[in-house]
């Protein structure tokens, strides 16, 4: 094979994501051409209504998967956390690369910290993982819908429409952003979303070529955390439609992970962990899922998926 051909958003987080894995397969393969096929996602152009209410995050992939399956391209470039628990049929997962910083960001550019802003202040998120946990923490906070790139958010945050605005770290490191982060939300403030920080590669299942070209740029460490973090939200039948958390971290051999379901309001949080053997975190993902609902998770997830 001499030419790849990259499915890509045209965000500039996707393209970076596109173009950091096009450097990396020319980098181990040289002399293979790896061309960007960019693409406009129905999550791009819906901008002004939340993604729980136009059919979640799997707006972003579907165009890009409908090009691997038309083979218009022959690997596709996500943002783990945007990637559905499921695929469809002769589609997979084939990569993941190392993750980026996995925290949520607060940007501000009168506050240095959440705990530093006055009564009633206006925080910008459209995610209800970050809504409901900030709201635990804050409930005087008006939390405000907030769509769009990253420049867009910025804009409105400097247009003086929010006095904050959350946004995942990674996305503002890759594009030179990070000194626009004031700070990074701890865990025990806001549990990042499954997978965030990492970029996945899907691919058709049956193409043993292009699966053999991406090895190398696979890395286990961020595979073992993230799959077991995707676990435990098939579980939940989890998406952006409820307010979902959970994360893992290495401690040698041993996977730490939590999860986290909440009411958007942020009067209920349930908590769950557990640590297993890093070949056993799908399983342990699972027990974490069970335990949460167990307190209950199913009774939010319901009411909220009849909203």
């Amino acid at each position: 094979m001499k030419t790849v051909r990259i499915a890509t958003r045209k965000s500039a987080l996707a393209l970076w994501q596109a173009e950091y894995v096009k450097e990396r397969l020319e980098h181990f393969h040289p002399g293979l051409t790896v061309e960007l096929v960019k693409m406009t996602s129905k999550g791009d152009r819906i901008l002004d209504a939340p993604l729980a209410k136009i059919g979640g995050k799997g707006l972003f992939v579907k165009e890009l998967e409908n090009a691997l399956l038309e083979g218009r391209a022959d690997i596709a470039v996500h943002s783990m956390k945007d990637v559905p628990m499921s695929f469809p049929d002769g589609l997979g997962l084939s990569t993941i690369c190392p993750r980026e910083n996995p925290l949520d960001a607060f940007v501000s550019n009168h506050y240095s910290r959440l705990d530093e802003l006055p009564e009633g202040a206006v925080v910008g998120t459209s995610s209800l993982r970050r809504q409901c946990q900030l709201l635990k923490l804050r409930p005087d906070l008006a939390i405000r819908f907030l769509r769009g790139n990253v420049n867009t958010r910025l804009a409105k945050l400097d247009n003086g429409e929010y006095d904050a605005i959350i946004l995942a770290a990674a996305g503002l490191i890759r594009l030179d952003m990070a000194d626009r982060i004031r700070n990074c939300l701890t865990t025990e403030q806001c549990l990042p979303a499954a997978g965030q920080g990492a970029v996945g590669i899907e691919i058709r299942t049956a193409d043993n070529v292009i699966r053999q070209l991406l090895a190398p740029l696979h890395d286990q460490d961020t595979a073992d955390r993230v799959l077991a973090e995707r676990a435990m939200n098939r579980r939940l039948n989890g998406g952006c439609q409820v307010p979902i958390a959970c994360y893992s971290e290495l401690q040698g051999d041993e996977l730490f992970i939590r999860g986290l379901v909440g009411q958007p309001d942020g009067r209920v949080l349930l908590e769950a962990q557990t640590r297993c053997h890093r070949s056993e975190g799908e399983t342990a993902g699972i027990q974490v899922a069970e335990k949460l609902l167990q307190q209950g998770a199913d009774r939010i997830l319901s009411e909220l998926m009849h909203d």
